[in-house]
């Protein structure tokens, strides 16, 4: 602002640790009078779980439904939140963890990945290496395969072979992931795997607290589907910070911002996590409102 005069970094959802796609979000910048951040897990009871922690949990679940002859369904963000559980599904199966089966991608995943993979120079180290210099992309592994038509999609819903669909919208509020879980709610075999935040307010949400059926629009009529597929949430894929690492982006930010400004939580998070910040840095922090305003100068 001011031809450099007045900067503002503004985060979005920020993830200061090493991901099994990226390395640590950056927080070194030539001027930062102002700083944005995010919220979404900085209440006081909330805890975050670890990679390996939401590895396992995936692991589990994918081989107790393979073992009852069911098939796994998980909501993805077609950027970002798909490319990790692929990556662990990709290492999952070569290390023996889980048995070799199709994984199905509907959606933009496969476009969304193909941009990640045209550009491993942005990756964190272990997969730039793996494909720049071995030359084994795990994205291109012959387990993934694209799905392009209705006709493809439910051949898929409909095939008794144990299988792994990832399908968008990561909330469930509409996309292909819905014709998944129409043809599958029922059937108690079959298990529906949340990987990503579910906002308060989504069918997603609704369905993770426990809805035993849900009405849903099919073709202009009101159906009602009972929820008999087993539903579980494998913690730890989540996009962002923990209270602990939202701190310690702060804490180690250079060069230290005079006021802090935050956003995007819920129920109370944002007031909660700017009373932390002014108590823990003795910084000028401040919870936005709707449509609030604030002067910077």
């Amino acid at each position: 602002i001011g031809d450099g005069l007045y900067n503002v970094v503004l985060s979005g959802d920020v993830k200061f640790e090493k991901t099994w796609l990226f390395n640590p979000a950056n927080n070194k910048f030539p001027r930062a009078e102002t700083f944005m951040t995010e919220s979404t897990y900085g209440g006081r009871d909330d805890y975050s779980f670890t990679r390996e922690e939401a590895t396992q949990t995936l692991i589990d679940v994918i081989n107790r439904t393979r073992d009852r002859g069911g098939s796994v369904l998980i909501p993805v963000f077609a950027v970002g939140r798909s490319q990790e559980v692929m990556i662990v599904l990709e290492d999952a199966m070569r290390s023996g963890k889980i048995p070799q089966m199709d994984v199905y991608l509907d959606g933009m995943i496969m476009e969304a990945t193909a941009i990640h993979a045209a550009y491993p120079e942005y990756l964190n180290k272990e997969l730039r290496e793996a494909i720049m210099v071995r030359k084994e992309n795990p994205f291109l592994s012959p387990i993934f395969r694209k799905v392009e038509t209705k006709e493809q999609r439910e051949d898929i819903a409909e095939n008794p072979e144990s299988k792994i669909v990832l399908a968008t919208s990561g909330m469930m509020n509409g996309g292909p992931v819905m014709e998944y879980f129409k043809a599958w709610s029922s059937n108690p075999k079959h298990t529906l795997v949340f990987v990503g935040y579910q906002a308060d307010g989504t069918l997603g949400k609704k369905i993770q607290s426990g809805a035993s059926e849900v009405t849903l629009s099919d073709e202009g009529r009101n159906v009602t589907y009972p929820i008999k597929m087993d539903v579980e949430t494998a913690e730890g894929f989540s996009g962002h910070s923990t209270k602990k690492q939202l701190l310690a982006y702060i804490a180690t930010m250079q060069p230290k911002p005079k006021r802090i400004l935050v956003n995007h939580g819920d129920n109370g998070k944002t007031a909660e996590f700017a009373r932390l910040v002014r108590q823990r840095f003795n910084i000028e922090a401040y919870a936005l409102k709707n449509l609030e305003t604030i002067r910077l100068l």
